[in-house]
């Protein structure tokens, strides 16, 4: 059996180009969502080696990953939602439109997009969801990538113009350091209100409390 992701998925499609996406940024306290689309070479001699869940990649490996990606797909895109489209939206659908808008941002359109996940988001092309994704599918494994890397460093120019809040080492998500400028400073443009502990942080508690809380579980619950 083959460790990691493989091609199989998109090789199982005829008639038009396969993207894989995927999001980063989904349960943070502040910052938006990001997605990514990548269409690979079917040929695996094409494709970058390494490609694996973003998640299990180091930082240094996801920035070494990413302009190889670029370079060597057939195409690829980038989306954001914003913290006020996620508010208006919420975190579902706002991870809908980042996807959309990687997907439009590419050079080549897609006829077929696998999506990490169960849930079927309305694209502009055939979706197909694949739960797990990112660790079957190396076209999804590389959006993980591009989508994370993309997110991480829109954090680190959040840090220069929200000083206090580490947004460069957590990048907006749960951590003391986080919490503790939460409850010190208050909360910036950046954080997501109704969030359970931006709420709690507004109340002088504890944001670390959020996860111990039904409301803070709530609102971090997805599809």
């Amino acid at each position: 059996m083959a460790r990691g992701p493989t091609l199989l998925l998109e090789k199982a499609f005829v008639g038009g180009l396969v993207c894989g996406v995927d999001e980063a940024g989904r349960g943070p306290w502040a910052g938006p969502v990001s997605a990514a689309a990548v269409i690979l070479e079917t040929n695996p001699r094409k494709v970058p080696k390494g490609l694996d869940d973003s998640k299990k990649l180091s930082a240094k490996t996801r920035e070494a990953l990413e302009p190889e990606i670029k370079a060597r797909a057939v195409a690829w895109g980038v989306g954001f939602a914003s913290v006020a489209e996620i508010a208006s939206l919420n975190i579902l659908h706002a991870t809908g439109l980042a996807m959309r808008r990687a997907i439009e941002a590419m050079a080549v359109k897609p006829a077929f997009a696998l999506v990490d996940g169960n849930y079927r988001f309305p694209l502009p092309c055939e979706v197909t969801t694949v739960v797990g994704g990112d660790a079957k599918s190396k076209s999804i494994a590389a959006a993980s990538i591009l989508a994370k890397v993309a997110r991480d460093r829109l954090m680190v120019e959040m840090d220069a113009l929200y000083p206090g809040y580490g947004f460069a080492s957590h990048k907006g998500y749960r951590a003391p350091i986080h919490a503790e400028a939460l409850l010190s400073l208050g909360p910036c443009e950046i954080h997501r209100m109704a969030w359970g502990p931006v709420k709690l942080a507004l109340m002088g508690k504890d944001p670390l409390m959020a996860f111990d809380d039904a409301m803070g579980r709530a609102e971090f619950e997805f599809g």
